[in-house]
């Protein structure tokens, strides 16, 4: 609508350009000619852009429930106009005999109308007023009201039929979100020179899942990975460098294992007063950006690099990586900024800032000079909001971060770098990853559980599980060793992301890998035979799309309703997850989707076989294309949530 009034707008600007030009006027023609020239560049793009969106918005699933509160929206404005920003509750019905749909708006109306104008209504009452004012549409088959005032709606089977097909033939289309918005992801973000442990795992699949959701949605992403690579500890690695490896400028160290080079220059550190003094020399040779240093930062930069490149690899998590020494150069620009707005108190010869309604003040720098991981993360948020332009700001940082961040993000507010109300800054909190014995993930004497052995684990049990199934007897190696690392990485991403984020979750390899259930490995399996029922049909792709041209989708059967019904809600889910980052919900709803469809196949017959021969009769086509769009929608839910199945398994 906007884009349709701007083109009027345009074309009207052009022709009083025109009649300014004839009438002769004194601007000089050249610049008229160049503003007109200019107009009409912007008129072909609005035309080309609006005609682009309405093909996307044409093959967009439509989110159903969206639809449903539209329509209700319409109603309750028509039969109650004076109310202002009335409650609008629809939700789907939990059971077949309340209708497919629930709106429960009219006992929220009830209490705005006794308490805003004293008028006692009952919430039937004002149900009946609502539905009188239903609009004209194409979903609704009818109304019921039920109980004390809610509102059970009943879907057109067409509808659904035609939503359906559109699936098929387009494929799963993103909802329709609106302006293209930019979208800046910080997750994974290990430490330079530390291995990456468990406590990185829960980061780097959630924040790679949310990356995907929003690509699909058609935002534009960039997913940081704000690694550790500037500090203090660099001093002493160095050090330990020039002492390890005193010809580290002309021979590449052979630095194989940083995690006990590390462990080596830390103990020296610690024990060597020496050692300790020139390790802070080295920290401020480097901070002058001395060439001899920088190639020694940059060195064990690399080391660390290729491997967390290794678990990335596994896990395909795609990254663009900006550590904290990208950020170094504008933090004297960040101290002086708050210093110029009255921000900063000196404390002790430390500069630090107070933010209304947070107890501990952020330190941006020491008494030394030096800058702390509040600047750091001060001068990030600057540059995501003011020079990526982002609209939408998600860390995906555990809740031990969750007070530091909120202080940060506030104190962004504070300096009026964004407004709430137009920006999203958001932390996406998640709790820590435990062992069976529901205390914190370590290995048996005691260290933190290395993340490239835990994926290695993985593999090992996911073979023995495959073994134990006798599915090497029937699988080529090839199709043996895709199963494998399907159902190792599937099921590890999928154990964390099915649990609600905010939530500690339990850690457990044979629960992971149990084929009952809501895990991967049960939905991986499922959707394998849901793949296999055309191919044993000898239906092939070019006569599944043919049919889904041609055929209309018979739901009769109450499983074939149910199932319909079911697959249209992915785009609601998909919607529910962009406002809450809760992804759970999407792994909940995958499982729901599996399980519904093993209930429509127990009952309705896809292909009828003679009993005797085992010849196919009869292929129901329009129940072969209900299999095909199940399976479509899974697939993409997979490929949000990081997990490749696999033809056979």
């Amino acid at each position: 609508a906007f884009q349709e009034n701007e083109i009027k707008l345009l074309t009207a600007e052009i022709e009083r350009l025109k009649n300014f030009g004839c009438l002769g006027v004194s601007p000089s023609l050249e610049g008229l000619r160049d503003e007109n020239a200019k107009l009409k560049y912007r008129l072909n793009f609005l035309r080309k852009s609006l005609q682009e969106e309405r093909s996307k918005t044409a093959k967009s699933m439509i989110n159903i429930n969206s639809c449903l509160q539209e329509i209700f929206g319409a109603a309750i404005q028509a039969a109650y106009p004076d109310l202002e920003n009335p409650p609008l509750v629809v939700t789907p019905s939990q059971q077949p005999k309340f209708g497919d749909y629930q709106c429960n708006s009219a006992m929220g109306i009830t209490q705005i109308l006794l308490k805003t104008k004293e008028q006692k209504v009952s919430p039937r009452e004002i149900a009946e007023k609502i539905t009188k004012n239903i609009p004209a549409n194409e979903c609704i088959e009818k109304v019921e009201i039920a109980g004390p005032g809610f509102i059970n709606v009943h879907l057109r089977k067409d509808f659904v039929s035609k939503q359906l097909s559109s699936l098929l033939m387009n494929g799963v289309q993103p909802p329709a979100v609106g302006k293209r918005k930019k979208v800046v992801v910080d997750f994974s973000s290990p430490n330079i020179a530390k291995e990456m442990h468990v406590g990185h795992l829960r980061s780097t699949i959630i924040g790679e899942s949310m990356c995907r959701l929003f690509e699909f949605a058609g935002y534009d992403v960039l997913r940081l990975n704000h690694l550790g690579d500037w500090g203090t500890q660099f001093g002493m690695l160095i050090a330990h460098l020039q002492d390890k490896f005193p010809d580290y400028l002309t021979v590449s160290p052979p630095i194989g294992d940083l995690q006990a080079f590390y462990k080596e220059s830390k103990r020296r550190f610690d024990t060597e007063e020496e050692f300790k003094k020139r390790a802070y020399e080295c920290v401020v040779l480097l901070q002058s950006k001395n060439p001899d240093f920088i190639k020694a930062w940059e060195l064990i930069c690399d080391v660390s690099r290729k491997e967390f490149q290794k678990i990335y690899s596994c896990l395909d998590i795609t990254l663009v990586e900006r550590g904290e020494s990208f950020y170094h150069e504008m933090m004297k620009d960040i101290v002086k900024e708050f210093e110029d707005k009255g921000f900063v108190q000196v404390d002790d010869g430390r500069k630090i800032v107070f933010v209304p309604g947070f107890p501990v003040p952020l330190t941006i720098m020491k008494s030394d000079g030096g800058y702390t991981y509040d600047t750091s993360d001060l001068a990030a948020l600057k540059h995501r909001l003011c020079e990526e332009k982002g609209d939408i700001l998600i860390y995906v940082v555990d809740s031990g971060q969750s007070v530091h961040l909120q202080t940060v993000f506030a104190a962004g507010q504070m300096v009026g770098w964004y407004d709430p109300k137009v920006t999203r800054v958001a932390h996406a909190a998640f709790g820590v990853v435990l062992g069976e014995d529901k205390k914190k993930f370590k290995t048996r004497s005691g260290d933190t559980v290395r993340l490239i052995d835990l994926l290695e684990e993985g593999l090992k049990r996911a073979m023995d599980k495959l073994k134990d199934k006798e599915r090497d007897k029937v699988l080529t190696a090839e199709e043996l060793k895709a199963a494998q690392t399907s159902v190792a990485f599937g099921c590890i991403k999928y154990a964390d992301l099915s649990h609600n984020r905010l939530n500690d979750y339990v850690f457990s390899f044979d629960k992971m890998l149990d084929d009952r259930g809501n895990t991967a490995a049960y939905l991986l399996y499922a959707f394998t035979r849901i793949r296999a029922i055309a191919r044993l049909a000898n239906i092939d792709e070019e006569m599944l799309r043919k049919a889904a041209r041609e055929e209309v989708l018979i739901l009769d059967h109450e499983k074939e309703w149910k199932l319909g019904k079911c697959i249209l809600r992915f785009p609601e889910i998909l919607q529910k997850i962009l406002e809450d980052l809760l992804l759970h919900t999407l792994c909940d709803y995958l499982y729901e989707l599996a399980t519904t469809f093993t209930e429509f196949y127990d009952n309705c017959y896809c292909v009828e076989k003679d009993r005797q021969s085992g010849q196919i009769v009869k292929v129901n086509m329009w129940r072969l294309l209900l299999c095909e769009a199940t399976a479509t929608v899974m697939a993409k839910g997979f490929d949000i949530l990081g997990i490749k199945p696999v033809q056979r398994m």
